[in-house]
């Protein structure tokens, strides 16, 4: 006996090993100290807000949520677990906080209460506002908080004086309202559901440069349908009411305003009937207020700059592509001197653009800009090895001007690295397959090149119980990135192995990448007696836009067909026994999973189908739309392409193949009723399955105990499907 606890127990206590590991990193611009948040340990789930003071080489806590509220349970208000939902965020105490430019302020809340920090003191303090409290940000220059509270966009002095609460409570702040609703389902300063789950904007308002305004996104739900999340197990409760904007349906109503701290108001304007989303927004220093908004069908997006005084708006650049358009992380955006950063498909290569310049070009496959400086960019990137994800820089103007691009950290062996920069300082993760979890270094980078370390933060996360042991190849003529991985110990005169794919296999979700802790899970599913396959076919980020867009209008063919292909051509170098071939996956993969049993059953002979997208019609509107069109104007795509329609499981042959479909009860991004009518259909063909619902859980299974017998009953099941030994 070792005393060590089993990986299930241990994955899901460390929550994937991320308690314990710094995250949200803000560097002050006079490089004196980095702000980040990091749990007590590797099992507490309670983050806190520390400092790394880098004159004097100490890192200390700012702030400690079980202090602030006095050993108190967390309450956290409706909006605020709805944006964790979407965000995926299942760690508590201070998930998130907002800093002002200096990084001498930040702001948060906890349970629904506003606090602030002093940063170079290490202090904290609470201001009694009106709330409860979301999404608090401090003006640039800290004298002020902006903050949503019951949909109102309110603001707050950080030193003001306070008056009498009007329900003779306490003192509190003389936090007053920016911007009030119109209408019972409008709000301020939030992102509604597409933006937060789709589109990756998940604040609502933007401080001016100059701390005098807010630009505040105005969202009205009255158009969308309302569903009703209701959880079986409690019976006396009532059903939560949820806007859910299913494709073919009514969107939000999103537009914007400038609020004047003196009182004014200014209506932006722009066509919002032919570019409905708003996608991104960029207010800089650097020039006027940028949007980025995009057409329904995402097949055109314009770059708008905003004119703050009269609140018309200018097309500066416009994307249009046949298949979609994508928004990007960090752009668009200004450069110091006023040009726009950008990123775009061209010459079947994603570049990044300063002005009408490409900065880059393959075999640089551009992701993300991380942070615009004086005369460089900041980016990441992967490149000939999709496993590869990097950061870079590329410079627009001076000694660099030449063109080429550096990259930042480099080590001998692949990474998946991100950065943070504020000023001469940049705080760089790297993770990589020799060692689990990412280090954390706080380096400056010279100004024509190289850089020189100065500290390493420090993590508290824990150490797996097992080392995750992947091959990382391509399969096949289509050069599929895999991951393969076999048990411990495994020999060659051991003989073929059983085989489980357990691939996301989609959109947005790359899962072969150079980190250790990414190829946990399978590791302990291979050490289970499998060999494991993980492959990004088609359709996944990392590689080229013509890889992307090959789902377009047939995600199910395609992404089916490349998991075929990957798992044959492996036969050929890895010990597979291809008469036991199973595969397990979530969401996307849960899908994905479900077409395997359906419409390879020569292929596949068990199925684990987690939280699946089944009528495709009941998924949201950008998603949806953007892979498979209008439904009212393309229903054959998705008859053709849904687990439940007749033309869906027309597709579906003999033999019947053991399937486990799990869904959480209280999923509201992928509701059950996608797993049961599955279900449904199933029953009225006569398939046999089985069915394991999770009472109380959403999407992303964030209780320990859900998270560790998941783990353990899917083991079980694919064991008993394919004949092994229990």
């Amino acid at each position: 006996m070792t005393g060590l606890p089993s990986f299930p127990r241990q994955y899901a206590r460390t929550q994937r090993f991320t308690l314990g590991a710094p995250r949200g990193f803000a560097i002050s611009p006079d490089g004196a100290r980095v702000v980040f948040l990091r749990s007590g340990s590797g099992t507490d789930r309670s983050q806190q807000l520390w400092v790394l003071d880098l004159e004097a080489g100490r890192e200390f806590m700012a702030a400690d949520p079980q202090a602030l509220l006095a050993g108190a349970e967390e309450d956290l208000p409706p909006q605020e677990r709805a944006r964790r939902e979407r965000s995926r965020e299942s760690s508590a105490g201070i998930v998130g906080y907002a800093a002002d430019s200096a990084v001498e302020l930040a702001a948060f809340t906890l349970s629904g209460r506003l606090f602030v920090s002093e940063l170079r003191a290490g202090t904290t303090r609470e201001l009694p506002v009106h709330g409860p409290v979301v999404d608090p940000r401090p003006s640039p220059d800290g004298r002020q908080v902006a903050f949503v509270a019951e949909g109102r966009l309110r603001v707050v002095a950080v030193d003001g004086a306070t008056t009498s609460d009007e329900g003779g409570g306490g003192p509190v702040a003389a936090d007053r309202t920016l911007a009030e609703p119109d209408g019972p389902e409008v709000t301020w300063g939030l992102a509604e559901f597409i933006a937060a789950e789709e589109m990756g904007r998940y604040r609502g308002f933007w401080w001016s440069p100059d701390s005098d305004a807010v630009l505040a996104a105005r969202v009205d739900e009255s158009p969308v349908r309302r569903w009703w999340i209701s959880d079986p197990a409690h019976p006396d409760r009532e059903p939560a009411q949820v806007a859910y904007p299913a494709a073919g349906t009514a969107n939000a109503e999103v537009t914007l305003a400038l609020f004047g701290l003196d009182g004014s108001r200014t209506d932006i304007s722009w066509d919002t009937a032919r570019y409905p989303y708003l996608a991104r927004v960029h207010w800089s220093s650097a020039g006027p207020p940028l949007l980025l908004v995009q057409s329904r069908d995402q097949r055109d997006q314009r770059y708008l700059t905003v004119d703050t005084a009269t609140g018309t708006t200018t097309t500066v650049h416009e994307d249009e592509d046949e298949v979609w358009v994508e928004p990007f992380p960090g752009v668009p955006a200004w450069t110091p001197d006023g040009r726009l950063v950008r990123i775009a498909d061209e010459g079947g290569a994603r570049k990044l653009f300063v002005g009408d310049r490409p900065l880059t070009g393959a075999p640089l496959h551009v992701r993300a800009v991380l942070d615009i400086g004086e005369e460089d960019v900041l980016f990441s990137a992967s490149g000939t090895e999709m496993h590869d994800i990097g950061v870079y820089r590329a410079w627009f103007r001076g000694s660099g001007d030449q063109g080429g691009w550096e990259r930042v950290g480099a080590r001998p062996y692949p990474t998946v690295s991100s950065a943070v920069r504020g000023g001469a300082l940049t705080v760089l993760s790297q993770a990589s397959l020799e060692r689990p979890g990412a280090q954390v270094d706080v380096v400056r980078l010279d100004p024509d090149g190289g850089e020189k370390t100065l500290a390493t933060i420090g993590s508290y996360a824990e150490q797996p119980t097992l080392t995750a042991r992947p091959r990382l190849v391509l399969a096949g003529e289509r050069e599929i990135p895999c991951a393969v991985l076999l048990p411990g110990g495994y020999t060659e005169g051991d003989g073929p192995l059983p085989v489980l794919l357990d691939p996301y296999g989609g959109p947005h979700g790359q899962r072969v990448v150079a980190g250790h802790n990414a190829h946990l899970t399978s590791q302990w599913f291979a050490d289970q007696g499998f060999a494991v396959i993980v492959a990004d076919g088609r359709g996944t980020p990392g590689r080229s836009p013509a890889w992307e867009k090959a789902v377009s209008r047939r995600i199910a063919g395609v992404a089916l067909d490349d998991q075929v292909h990957a798992l044959q051509a492996l036969a050929e170098s890895f010990p597979l026994d291809l008469t036991r071939v199973a595969i397990r996956g979530w969401s996307f993969g849960g899908y994905l999973a479900a077409l395997a049993a359906l419409r390879r059953p020569d292929v596949f002979h068990a199925a684990v189908v987690g939280a699946p997208v089944t009528d495709l019609r009941l998924y949201d509107t950008h998603y949806q739309e953007r892979y498979l069109g209008h439904p009212d104007e393309e229903p054959a795509v998705y008859a053709e392409n849904s687990l439940i329609t007749d033309e869906g499981l027309s597709g579906a042959v003999e033999p019947h193949r053991p399937m486990l479909i799990v869904h959480g009860l209280a999923d509201d991004n992928v509701v059950v009723a996608h797993s049961l009518r599955l279900s449904s259909a199933l029953l009225a063909a006569g398939r046999p399955h089985e069915v394991l619902p999770l009472s109380g859980v959403t999407h992303m299974t964030p209780q320990e105990q859900v998270a560790e017998n998941l783990l353990l009953l899917q083991v079980d099941f694919l064991k008993r499907s394919l004949g092994m030994p229990s």
